[in-house]
């Protein structure tokens, strides 16, 4: 019987919460440029690309190029969450479901950003996707990057 597994992984940045949710929420056309290495485009097929309910197609890369069709389900101002459900794609091939959420805090004197995956496998023999995880960290930790140098 499958059941829903969860796994977080957080990093500390510098940029603000504000301006890293803004990126992910508003500006994520600016990805390819921000994260050339990890991210080679996103095209909003429906909706404004901002919003609940929006579409889009990504083409990113983990050792090769990878396609997935999101949509976005949950968008959280007051808390700075964002969260995203895959609909299609090289990913859900291997998981029944596959949610990420995006939370950007300050905590004390630090900034946190945490990523959240809520996945259903589809079959044991798929491995639990940490290296998503880490890619969706990193990926953060380069617009934090970006950030700080505008």
């Amino acid at each position: 019987m499958s059941q829903i597994h969860k796994i977080e992984l957080q990093t500390q940045i510098r940029s603000s919460p504000d301006r890293i949710f803004d990126i992910y929420k508003n500006k994520s056309h600016l990805m390819p440029k921000i994260s050339p290495d990890k991210l080679q485009s996103i095209k909003v097929i429906e909706g404004d690309g901002m919003s609940v309910g929006s579409v889009r197609l990504w083409t990113y890369v983990m050792g090769i190029p990878v396609i997935a069709k999101d949509r976005i389900d949950v968008i959280d101002e007051e808390k700075k969450s964002i969260t995203f459900v895959l609909i299609g794609g090289e990913v859900t091939k291997y998981f029944k479901s596959f949610k990420a959420t995006l939370e950007a805090t300050a905590k004390a004197d630090k900034n946190i950003v945490k990523w959240s995956l809520e996945y259903e496998k589809a079959s044991e023999d798929v491995p639990t996707p940490y290296s998503h995880l880490e890619f969706l960290v990193n990926a953060s930790t380069d617009v934090d990057a970006f950030l700080l140098k505008t």
